[in-house]
């Protein structure tokens, strides 16, 4: 039986715009607006969407680098959101993020060794020489080798960097993984690399991913569950093959026909006129509505809620 290692229940994450000599409250971007879903111990779930549409900033706010505005987000059974500073700290060893960007995510004045000691020394491992023995059994499991520890980022290679970002992400044995973009700043021949690194590893330590892309082809090959995001909301959710085989929701069919092997089967590419909305001022009714090829009356006016079309498929359409 599969246990829900987290649980995010109706997530929002509203920034607030002022303006004016008194910073009159104008409105709130909302990035994240009312998001639920669940991930089990060594599931792997697949948030996919296009840019600014608020899967990083969801990630974030799981972690709590963001504050949420609203919501929920139960891990274990605790809800952290109601956790204060030593509780936060706790928090850290089970839930880790890998950046989308290993330059700017790693110190630069800092040493292999000190960027992968430092997580253990803050989490009470005070001893110079077991932490020393830690990041290299690390580096090894990641593909790296023990001289590496003594060098600095800007001497590795972009591969090579994000493999350091993972290995910092499993020194403290975390038992989920917030993996946001992690391969779409490498190139192609390095994206297959770490991203069987990253499978190796769920098996290897029983890992959780939340694997954060807007390359389906990738979502594809890591995800046991695929969610799809649109202005803040996920759209539709389900397991891997039921999505990419019976994708439901108009966006999900769109960002389906750009695969050029599914477009094969599906004969027709669908183009979305325009860009995603702003989320400072979001379409009424359903928010995908201006750009979707099977609008109805309805999707003007009313915002459709997710609901289960059958076997744990979750769609938020009116034509459903």
């Amino acid at each position: 039986m599969n246990h829900k290692l987290l649980e995010v229940k109706d997530l929002k994450k509203y920034y607030p715009v002022t303006g004016g000599l008194l910073s009159r409250h104008l409105g709130d971007v909302k990035a994240v607006d009312g998001v639920s879903f669940y991930i089990n111990e060594g599931e792997t779930l697949g948030l996919v969407g296009e840019s600014g549409c608020g899967k990083s900033t969801l990630g974030r706010t799981i972690l709590r680098l963001e504050e949420p505005t609203e919501g929920k987000i139960i891990y274990s059974g605790t809800d952290i959101t109601k956790l204060g500073k030593k509780g936060l700290r706790e928090l850290r060893k089970e839930i880790q993020i890998i950046f989308q960007d290993p330059q700017s995510s790693l110190d630069p004045r800092m040493t292999v060794d000190q960027s992968l000691g430092e997580p253990l020394l803050i989490h009470g491992m005070k001893d110079d020489r077991k932490r020393a023995k830690r990041v290299v059994e690390i580096l090894e499991r990641v593909g790296l080798e023990a001289q590496h520890a003594l060098r600095y980022p800007h001497e590795f290679s972009s591969g090579q960097r994000q493999r350091i970002g993972i290995g910092r992400a499993l020194t403290v044995n975390p038992k989920l993984i917030i993996a946001d973009e992690p391969v779409s700043a490498l190139d192609v021949s390095i994206q297959a690399q770490i991203l069987n690194l990253m499978l190796d590893l769920r098996e290897e330590f029983g890992l959780a991913y939340l694997f954060i892309a807007h390359d389906l082809s990738v979502i594809r090959q890591v995800s046991h569950r695929v969610a799809v995001m649109y202005l803040g909301k996920v759209v539709e959710l389900a397991e891997r093959n039921e999505i990419f085989e019976n994708g439901l929701h108009p966006y999900t069919e769109a960002l389906l026909s750009a695969i050029p092997g599914i477009r094969q089967k599906k004969k027709t590419r669908i183009l979305l006129p325009g860009s995603v909305p702003s989320p400072l001022n979001p379409p009424s009714g359903c928010h995908f509505h201006p750009r979707c090829h099977r609008v109805l009356p309805v999707c003007y006016e009313e915002e459709p809620s997710l609901k289960d079309v059958g076997g744990g498929h979750l769609v938020a359409c009116h034509l459903y």
